[in-house]
């Protein structure tokens, strides 16, 4: 198992949480995504590392930002 932490900007609640959530959840190798509203942190376990690049499509086709 793999974990990495990404901090989203833009999320102001639920339904934003719900929609990273989906999006990041639907890579391959994705087996959970914790988002914390609070404090934009994104915390994702899957089977192998995966890209940045991946993650950040992702992030964006839910329609939020990856923090530099």
């Amino acid at each position: 198992m793999s974990t990495s932490t990404v901090t989203v900007t833009g999320m102001t609640c639920g339904h934003c949480a719900s929609s990273v959530r989906e999006e990041v959840g639907a890579l391959a190798g994705v087996s959970d995504v914790d988002v914390d509203l609070s404090t934009g942190k994104v915390t994702i376990t899957s089977t192998d590392t995966i890209e940045p690049s991946a993650v950040k499509a992702a992030v964006a086709e839910a329609g939020y930002q990856v923090a530099e």
